[in-house]
C-alpha cells in the first residue's frame, strides 16, 4: 500500500487556480491533472509527504521513470510541464521553496528524418501526361517544387510577376518575412511555360496569382497538397507524398551530387545551417546503401 503523500489539498487548489483564475479550457485543466497523479502516485511510492520536500532529484528520478516504462519524450515533456505549472503555483504560495521541475528536461526524442524519393520514383511523380489546363498545371506546379526546393507556402504565395523565365529564377517570400532568389531548372521552366499559355483558360476575373483553381481563384495550401496527393496515388507512390517531399528530396539530390551543406541551406532559405544538417543523415544513408552494395567485406555471403 502506498505512504501518504503530499497534502492533495493543494492539488485541488492548484486546478481551482487553472480553472478561474487561468480560465483554461477543461479538457487542459483534465490532461493537467492527468499528469500530476502520474507525479503524485510516484512521490506516495518514495514516501515523500511534504510539498516543500521535493526536489530536482525526485522529478528526474520521475521523468527516468517514465523513459524506463516506454513513454515517448513529448509524452514526459508535457508531464513535465506541469511538474513545473504546480510548483510555479506552490511557490507562490508559500508551500515550496523553489520550482523542482525548472532544470529537468526530458530525454530527446530521435530525430524524424524526413520522407524522400529517390530520382527514378520522382520521375515517375513528374511524369503527368495530358495537355488539359489541369493536368498542366499541376505538372508545373511539381516541376517548380522539385526544381527550387520551395516550402508549400511559399509556392502557393508566388504572384506571376514572382517568375522570371528568361533569366531561370523565383523569387520567394520565407519565413520571417525573408525574401530570397532561387534557381529554376529547365523542365521546371519548359512547364510553367505551357501552364502560362493555358492560364488565361481558367481566370474568370484578373489575378495575380501564379497558380489558380478551375474557377479562376488562387489555389489554396490545401488545395495544392490534395493535387499531390492525387497524382501520387493515380501514378502509384507511396501514401505519404507531400509537398514537402519535393522539398526533402531537392535537398538531398543536391547534397548527394555537391556536398555542399551551405549551398543547399541558402537554397533552402534555412537561417541555422543546423537545420539543413538533418540532410546530411540522410546523404550518409544513400552512402551506406551504396557501401552495403558494393563493398566486398560488407556484403553478406548468399
Amino acid at each position: 500500500m502506498n505512504a501518504a503523500g503530499p497534502d492533495r489539498e493543494w492539488l485541488k487548489r492548484w486546478l481551482d487556480h487553472l480553472r478561474f483564475e487561468r480560465r483554461l479550457a477543461a479538457l487542459t485543466v483534465k490532461n493537467y491533472h492527468r499528469d500530476i497523479e502520474a507525479l503524485y502516485t510516484f512521490l506516495c511510492n518514495a514516501e515523500v509527504n511534504d510539498w516543500a520536500q521535493v526536489d530536482s532529484g525526485h522529478v528526474r528520478s520521475f521523468a527516468a521513470r517514465l523513459h524506463r516504462r516506454g513513454q515517448a519524450s513529448r509524452s514526459i515533456q508535457r508531464r513535465l510541464a506541469a511538474v513545473r505549472n504546480l510548483f510555479e503555483f506552490l511557490v507562490r504560495e508559500g508551500v515550496a521553496g523553489a520550482n523542482p521541475g525548472l532544470d529537468v528536461t526530458a530525454p530527446k526524442a530521435p530525430r524524424r528524418l524526413p520522407e524522400t524519393l529517390d530520382v527514378d520514383a520522382m520521375g515517375r511523380l513528374l511524369d503527368i501526361r495530358g495537355d488539359h489546363p489541369i493536368a498542366t498545371r499541376d505538372r508545373a506546379i511539381m516541376e517548380l517544387f522539385y526544381s527550387s526546393g520551395l516550402r508549400l507556402a511559399e509556392l502557393a504565395g508566388l504572384g506571376l510577376t514572382d517568375v522570371d523565365l528568361i533569366e531561370g529564377t523565383v523569387r520567394v517570400t520565407g519565413k520571417g518575412a525573408k525574401t530570397r532568389i532561387v534557381p529554376v531548372g529547365a523542365k521546371a521552366r519548359e512547364a510553367l511555360r505551357d501552364w502560362l499559355k493555358v492560364r488565361p483558360q481558367l481566370e474568370k476575373t484578373a489575378s495575380t496569382g501564379m497558380f489558380i483553381s478551375r474557377i479562376g481563384r488562387p489555389l489554396s495550401n490545401r488545395n495544392i497538397q490534395a493535387r499531390v496527393k492525387h497524382w501520387a496515388r493515380k501514378l502509384g507512390l507511396p501514401q505519404g507524398v507531400s509537398p514537402h517531399t519535393f522539398r526533402h528530396s531537392f535537398a538531398t539530390h543536391l547534397l548527394e551530387s555537391s556536398g555542399d551543406l551551405r549551398a543547399v541551406q541558402e537554397l533552402l532559405g534555412h537561417a541555422d545551417i543546423g537545420t539543413t544538417q538533418i540532410y546530411t543523415h540522410l546523404d550518409f544513408q544513400h552512402l551506406a546503401r551504396i557501401y552495403d552494395q558494393a563493398h566486398p567485406r560488407a556484403r553478406k555471403r548468399r
